[in-house]
């Protein structure tokens, strides 16, 4: 698959997710309750729980391995929201020409090679990276291209380019519809399977599945069984 169609499909993924969980026009700023919409807010949030992955505590579990799994689930996370910043801005912008803009960002050259191994030796390194996207969206002056440079080279220090980006993207895009679906907004959605955060069973699910229908149907069977 070519790296724009990759990038286009996440971006029309997205785009249904947000018009199912905020409503027809949250591009507005504001979700079918009337509720504001901060998506750069959303991502320094997730940003803090990404440093969570670390053991960065020097008074705490200084000796923790970094559970790296976690990590790119986090960061595709943040992934959700930088697409939902691109889908606010496109005016009447095509999704594919979106999607050629992303590819022509600097980082990208990096970002679509081999996926390489992190190490937990790099763990302050990429802290600062983490910060650093922090600060991008945090205060004034924002601008779009240098997040998504950030965004990649920070991705490409824990491990993931752009396919394994696109195989956890859809994944994590079908658990955030099942839990809207089974009640998350309102409160009642069970987060932890049998002892396991939903994001660990993913996980689990991804190594062998891709297929969003398939995915979908193995989360709900997994989901009843706890009832």
């Amino acid at each position: 698959m070519k790296n724009t169609q990759m990038l286009e499909d996440m971006l029309k993924l997205q785009q249904k997710l947000n018009d199912e969980t905020n409503g027809k026009g949250w591009e507005n700023g504001y979700t079918k309750e009337g509720k504001l919409i901060s998506w750069r807010r959303c991502i320094y949030m997730e940003c803090a729980e990404l440093i969570e992955s670390f053991a960065w505590k020097h008074w705490k579990s200084i000796k923790s391995p970094t559970n790296w799994d976690n990590v790119r689930i986090e960061l595709v996370d943040i992934w959700h929201f930088i697409l939902s910043i691109l889908l606010e801005e496109k005016g009447k912008k095509e999704l594919s020409f979106i999607a050629m803009e992303l590819s022509s960002v600097g980082a990208f050259r990096d970002f679509i090679k081999e996926k390489g191994t992190p190490s937990d030796e790099d763990m302050y390194a990429i802290i600062s990276d983490i910060e650093l996207i922090i600060h991008k969206c945090s205060g004034f002056g924002f601008d779009m291209g240098e997040l998504l440079s950030a965004f990649f080279t920070l991705c490409v220090k824990c491990g993931l380019n752009l396919e394994s980006l696109y195989k956890i993207y859809i994944g994590k895009n079908v658990l955030n519809a099942f839990r809207q679906a089974h009640g998350y907004k309102e409160g009642f959605y069970k987060k932890i399977w049998n002892g396991k955060e939903d994001n660990a069973i993913l996980n689990e699910i991804l190594s062998q599945i891709l297929s969003y229908e398939m995915i979908y149907n193995e989360l709900e069977k997994r989901y009843k069984a706890l009832q």
